[in-house]
């Protein structure tokens, strides 16, 4: 009988992403309700050493999948082992971040274990024997409950949308051999950014819109470095060409969960409204008093962004000594 809960892990280069720690301690959460086990499974190439990590966030046992084949990043691959993991730990529920690759392997993995799926989801309780998870819908307007029946439950939860919580135990690291058999998909090339916080993951995000006129985003930049965020962009920033697509919050591009979001320049249209409406605490700098996107700030600025921002920056550069 299907028993405790299984999180994924999702790793780059030998460290966690955040997201990870955030699944163990979700699926620590729901293991307590309906019992079993809280596991951790991490997958990748050279990844045993970095196992026991999850036991501080309340990881019992962690199955480990080390294979030179998980090298390369390639979903179908990791989807393989995923399934091993699950057939190897026979969960009742599975928790995985909604990142871009967890997306990929929670869709296929629910394809191929035939088990319900709650994709982007901000919130998960128990209620009875089933998984309830909160989910956003038409493009943030509504929160929907979704009640998962059926094992095991695949829930994909939101960047930054769950508590992560130290648990410290004495993990049980367990090494699992997987079979993989050759993968539809082959890696051409790879280019890695370093130096650059990943938007999903950033505490502060300092987004520029169709107001900064250019692909100049050295303001917005500046400010990002000064409150150790990251740098976003409007989807009209995007398809001029100022900002690669990677840069891009909105529905159509990256959801972001921040503490502080500053939106310089941006108007507001519900699009991007989507990707950031999540926030904590947002800020906006627009010109235009009228500009949509004062509706949904906490604080407003009616000024040029090119006078507001550099004034900030400096300040903040002031306070931090």
């Amino acid at each position: 009988m299907p028993q405790g809960v299984l999180a994924f892990t999702e790793q780059v280069d030998g460290e966690f992403k955040k997201i990870s720690f955030e699944a163990v301690s979700t699926a620590k959460q729901i293991a307590e309700k309906i019992g079993g086990p809280a596991m951790a499974a991490v997958m990748g190439s050279g990844v045993g050493a970095i196992a026991d990590q999850t036991a501080a966030y309340g990881a019992q046992r962690i199955l480990v999948a080390d294979n030179d084949a998980l090298q390369d990043g390639l979903v179908d691959a990791f989807v393989q082992a995923a399934a091993q993991l699950v057939e190897k730990a026979d969960p009742a529920a599975v928790v995985i971040g909604a990142s871009a690759m967890g997306k990929d392997i929670a869709a296929r993995l629910s394809a191929r274990l035939s088990a319900p799926l709650a994709m982007d989801c901000v919130d998960v309780r128990v209620d009875g024997d089933q998984i309830v998870a909160t989910r956003p819908m038409y493009g943030g307007k509504v929160l929907a409950d979704v009640s998962l029946a059926g094992t095991p439950a695949i829930v994909a939860i939101r960047p930054r949308s769950m508590d992560t919580v130290a648990d410290p135990g004495a993990g049980e690291v367990e090494t699992v051999d997987i079979e993989l058999t050759a993968t539809a998909l082959s890696l051409v090339d790879k280019q890695m950014e370093t130096g650059k916080i990943e938007l999903t993951e950033a505490d502060v995000v300092v987004t520029g819109g169709r107001g900064m006129g250019s692909d100049d985003f050295s303001v917005v930049e500046a400010l990002a470095a000064a409150l150790d965020g990251a740098v976003g962009a409007s989807r009209s920033a995007v398809d001029e060409g100022w900002r690669p697509v990677s840069d891009q919050v909105g529905q159509t591009g990256k959801v972001v969960t921040p503490n502080l979001y500053v939106a310089c320049g941006v108007s507001g249209a519900i699009q991007h409204l989507a990707g950031m409406a999540s926030s904590r605490v947002v800020v906006a700098i627009n010109k235009d008093p009228e500009a949509p996107i004062f509706s949904k700030c906490d604080f407003g600025i009616v000024a040029d962004l090119f006078d507001a921002v550099p004034a900030m920056t400096a300040e903040v550069e002031k306070l931090k000594g």
